[in-house]
């Protein structure tokens, strides 16, 4: 497997002024041509990891391709194989985007992705409802019948999130695949761009995050752990050396506070997050230990125990058109 980037081979051509202008012209043209270099720089760098377009990830568990039948009704021996392991720089790809989300925010997704396939239906509800919020917006996913992972309702919250992961539905697939297959990979991958946007600069303590770089490991971790910031950023800037001069203050800018209270409980928002030295993620503080092979079978012991509910989805409050 391959990503290509856009690169140009051959001889440096060094950037020549003309020595015999005089005056302000002649200062004038250098710093504009240096100004036009270092912003064609940045660029390029912003384009090569943008370009990233991840494979369409293989069929979920509970899906498989036209005239086969699915894992579980296969006869003994015949389960569906786990994709091929991807290699460490296409999962530091892969996670760039998420690699700065606090830590519990972050666990949520790395499991939610692993039912992509629920994510567009569910990024669609949370957009009607998102005019509510805190313990009315609780009341309304338990109210509404909703059929999904107790991982994918734990993100009804974060309506931005759930767009993000729907309008990608291959890098969401293959994100959650990789998760199922080979965790601790990807939680290497994290903690490699953390470590970067914190080497350049860029990941800092702020007044929505606490950031704790201690033995090679990068935690980030909300201040108030009841209020929730998305944090916005460009992978091209961030994981990249900065220019001379650049504001770090910029780089990473977070949305309104999501309230996450009691009520959000049964959706494993008791506990979330990292044991980075034991490779595990945490919900309710306990291990999350869904995999490949137990993928059509496994249910989290949530600490409010969520049971999937048996009659159809009802909707019983007004929608945002």
């Amino acid at each position: 497997m391959s990503f290509p980037f856009p690169c140009v081979v051959g001889r440096r051509t060094p950037v020549r002024f003309p020595t015999k202008n005089r005056g302000f012209s002649s200062i004038a043209v250098q710093f504009a041509a240096l100004t036009l270099l270092a912003a064609l720089t940045l660029m390029g760098a912003a384009q090569a990891r943008a370009q990233y377009t991840p494979p369409p990830p293989p069929p979920p568990p509970d899906q498989a391709p036209a005239g086969q039948a699915p894992a579980e009704q296969a006869p003994a021996g015949a389960a569906q194989a786990p994709p091929a392991l991807v290699a460490p720089k296409q999962l530091d790809q892969m996670v760039q985007r998420i690699a700065l989300y606090p830590d519990p925010l972050l666990a949520q997704v790395l499991t939610a992705a692993t039912y992509w396939q629920e994510i567009p239906d569910a990024a669609g509800w949370a957009d009607q409802h998102a005019n509510l919020h805190g313990d009315a917006l609780a009341q309304a996913i338990q109210e509404d019948n909703l059929p999904w992972d107790p991982s994918v309702l734990a993100l009804l919250p974060f309506p931005s999130v759930l767009d993000m992961m729907a309008q990608d539905p291959d890098w969401t697939g293959y994100l959650g695949n990789a998760v199922l297959t080979q965790k601790p990979d990807v939680m290497d991958a994290v903690q490699r761009m953390r470590q970067e946007a914190y080497n350049y600069g860029y990941l800092r303590s702020n007044p929505y995050d606490s950031v704790v770089n201690s033995d090679g490991y990068v935690e980030i971790n909300p201040v108030n752990p009841a209020y929730l910031y998305v944090p916005t950023y460009a992978p091209g800037v961030v994981f990249a050396a900065p220019a001379p001069g650049f504001a770090f203050g910029g780089a990473i800018r977070f949305g309104p506070a999501v309230v996450i209270g009691g009520a959000f409980a049964p959706w494993g928002w008791g506990g979330p997050g990292f044991g980075w030295r034991s490779h595990t993620i945490l919900i309710d503080h306990a291990a999350w230990n869904r995999g490949w092979g137990n993928r059509g079978s496994y249910v989290h012991p949530y600490a409010r125990g969520w049971a999937r509910p048996a009659g159809p989805r009802v909707e019983r409050h007004a929608v945002r058109r």
